[in-house]
């Protein structure tokens, strides 16, 4: 891949805060206060947490008193945070050569259970692109929890084929009831907080969020270096339990990449914090990397945000890229001895990394790695 593309600018809310600063002095400190107790959304008798977006107006717990769509409010958030880059970009850019590729799951689903009509995947690619006033190519891509993952080849295939000379990339998914009793009816969320791989894990924390970036040609900062996509089919909702799929898209990010396992600094794993998916992603790296490689799972911090967490976990790298957040620590003890033993960064590791891999698994088997390098 050519590492002349690069992530230069941010924009960034989850349940870690609003904007880049706030982000990292939560990631510092492994914050996990974020995930909060869910009140009157599931069946009498069930509970879980929820990562909700911390300092949005108008947005407070599942409240939403914005008069739009909960998926744009989130995503005003993270464009607000661009709006330097942005005013760059039109005065440099045509915007028939300015793009939008976006990650979602559930877009305006938490509106469509009031109105049916409101349901539209495509939204937050179209709202966005309106809102900076591109007219080059803009979709949405919604393929599950790799949503936001895959989202960073289209851009890149965008930019390669000279369609556009940028592209805003990245993920938004928020708050649904309805996802959140789907996931509550599959067995799949955990009344406490989420532990990914930890011998006692029990199910997933749902969150809600976006990242926004840019990408275009450059010569510093941050670079796309690797995207790799699979797609096993092995089951509706199951991870294939050898993580076969999973191994794939790692595989084909470090190829794109032109790099070997050892050239990785830190992997931010999709560790759900369920029983399967952490031992088939586990068995998966361990094949890849060896036992020793530097990984955390992030979402005891921000919650699953489903198609925002490609987008999100990569911004975290990112954020450690640039030097302006430490690696992600792990923050779930003890660790399940059955799962091969990684170097999992603890609060307070100030290691240096020049590479990251970020990995997002899907329902359905579809995978992507998204491979990160500072120039």
């Amino acid at each position: 891949m050519d590492a002349t593309f690069i992530l230069s600018d941010l924009g960034l809310v989850s349940a870690l805060g609003n904007g880049c600063a706030a982000t990292a002095q939560a990631l510092a400190a492994g914050d996990t206060s974020g995930l909060v107790r869910l009140e009157g959304t599931l069946p009498a008798g069930d509970v879980t947490r929820f990562g909700f977006a911390r300092g949005v107006p108008g947005l407070e717990g599942p409240a939403n008193t914005t008069g739009k769509p909960r998926v744009a409010a989130l995503l005003d958030a993270a464009l607000a945070q661009l709006a330097p880059a942005l005013e760059m970009l039109r005065q440099t850019v045509p915007p028939e050569r300015l793009g939008v590729v976006l990650g979602t799951s559930n877009s305006t689903m938490e509106e469509f259970t009031a109105n049916p009509d409101t349901i539209d995947m495509a939204f937050p690619a179209e709202y966005v692109a309106q809102a900076i006033g591109a007219k080059g190519p803009a979709w949405a891509v919604s393929t599950a929890c790799s949503s936001s993952g895959k989202v960073f080849a289209s851009a890149r295939r965008l930019l390669q084929d000279g369609l556009c000379d940028a592209v805003v990339v990245g993920g938004a998914d928020a708050f649904t009831r309805v996802v959140v009793n789907g996931f509550n009816a599959l067995e799949a969320v955990s009344p406490e907080l989420t532990r990914p791989l930890a011998a006692d894990r029990d199910g997933i924390n749902l969150g809600e969020g976006a990242a926004l970036f840019v990408l275009r040609r450059g010569t510093s900062g941050v670079a796309l270096a690797g995207v790799g996509e699979s797609s096993d089919a092995y089951h509706l909702t199951a991870p294939d339990p050898e993580g076969r799929g999973a191994e794939r898209a790692l595989r084909v990010a470090l190829a794109a990449a032109g790099m070997g396992p050892a050239d990785v600094d830190y992997l931010n794993l999709h560790g759900t914090g369920t029983t399967y998916n952490d031992a088939m992603e586990c068995a998966a790296v361990a094949r890849v990397f060896g036992a020793r490689i530097c990984c955390s799972s992030t979402k005891p911090l921000t919650g699953h945000t489903l198609g925002a967490a490609g987008a999100i976990e990569a911004a975290l790298c990112w954020l450690a890229l640039r030097g302006f957040a430490p690696v992600p620590p792990h923050v779930t003890d003890p660790v399940d001895a059955a799962l091969a033993p990684f170097d999992l960064p603890r609060r307070g590791d100030r290691r240096t990394i020049r590479t990251a891999l970020s990995s997002s698994f899907a329902f359905g088997g579809s995978n992507a790695a998204v491979l990160l390098k500072t120039l």
